[in-house]
């Protein structure tokens, strides 16, 4: 083999390494965020499924979910809540529970009195806001 043909067998294989190496990227994560502001066991369990339901339909390790909770809904973020077995079930499949500590403090709500395992953020809306900004899909149920 001469020298040119090497040098095009060498630049061929450069060419073909960006296309291989992006066959080989996982494929991207899809990331949604649902805001539930309703202290309503109804719209909760709505938004509880709706969580499953995007897990069942794309996979729980191809999506990042979270439900941010602030104003009148945080009181089914409290130990106490009606949904607990609902909440319970998705903490288990890694849905990200989230609480306004906005909220917490205006209504005098302490960390001690919410569901054990849930996250918190300063402001449920400007969190939903950065999300939305970074990609994320909203929705509201």
């Amino acid at each position: 083999m001469n020298r040119r043909s090497i040098l095009a067998l060498l630049g061929l294989g450069a060419a073909a390494a960006p296309a291989l190496a992006q066959q080989k990227k996982p494929a991207a994560k899809h990331r949604v965020i649902f805001q539930v502001s309703d202290n309503d066991p109804a719209r909760w369990n709505l938004a509880l499924n709706n969580a499953k339901n995007v897990q069942a339909d794309l996979g729980v390790q191809n999506v990042q979910i979270e439900i941010v909770v602030y104003g009148p809904g945080l009181n089914m973020l409290k130990a106490e809540s009606p949904v607990a077995g609902g909440l319970a079930a998705a903490l288990d499949t890694n849905v990200g529970l989230i609480a306004c500590e906005n909220t917490m403090h205006n209504t005098k709500v302490t960390r001690d009195e919410m569901y054990g395992g849930i996250s918190y953020v300063q402001a449920g809306v400007t969190h939903i806001m950065k999300r939305q900004q970074e990609g994320w899909a909203y929705i509201r149920p």
